[in-house]
């Protein structure tokens, strides 16, 4: 059974969604751990309702992003883990981060890539007057939301939506596919091919 970190900075809507779908069996693999840079995170109290390991690590007791990454990366590989999942993470990974784990960091962004990557994709989505936007889950590379795509869900944007109005919407649809998508690594079932991200039987 593969074993996954979460990392998360808030709320862990996310996270919920992931271990609620793990506790269903709907996931092959366990969180073992959820690694926070904010000690008030909620979703290390998530974790620790559930007796998952839940560490909060100070980005202020390093000397630079690189050492705090560092000690991340150190705390991941002790637990031998094999996945990565980013759940609302608020701090930009360094490239000593992504080329310790290959294909192993997902991330799910609040559009359909590459439209609006980067900070506030459903704001940007709503101010461009997109009539479909959505989420998507990718593997992380060192680009901005630029790895291979996973899975995909599209949400209508309606004409009376606001931002509080679309982003519910956009969240009912990253706790559908970012279970799915941590399933199918889990299972060994995706396959990448350049910026290709195949489902294979």
């Amino acid at each position: 059974m593969k074993r996954i970190v979460v990392l998360a900075s808030g709320q862990g809507s996310n996270l919920e969604a992931i271990l609620k779908a793990v506790e269903r069996g709907e996931v092959a693999g366990r969180v073992v751990m959820v690694i926070s840079d904010n000690p008030n995170a909620p979703a290390l109290e998530r974790a620790r309702k559930r007796k998952i390991n839940a560490l909060f690590l100070d980005p202020k007791g390093y000397a630079d992003r690189l050492d705090y990454d560092r000690a991340v990366i150190e705390e991941i590989k002790a637990l031998q883990a094999d996945l990565v999942v980013l759940a609302g993470f608020m701090r930009l990974l360094s490239p000593l981060f992504i080329k310790s784990f290959p294909m192993q960091i997902m991330n799910i962004h609040p559009s359909i890539l590459p439209a609006f990557p980067g900070k506030d994709g459903v704001e940007q989505a709503l101010n461009y007057g997109a009539k479909v936007t959505g989420c998507t889950v990718h593997f992380v590379d060192e680009g901005l939301d630029s790895g291979p795509v996973i899975l995909q869900e599209t949400v209508p944007v309606i004409q009376q939506d606001t931002l509080s109005t679309l982003h519910q919407r956009i969240h009912a649809s990253e706790h559908r596919i970012y279970p799915t998508a941590i399933d199918l690594f889990c299972r060994d079932k995706l396959k990448v091919e350049g910026r290709r991200c195949f489902i294979v039987d």
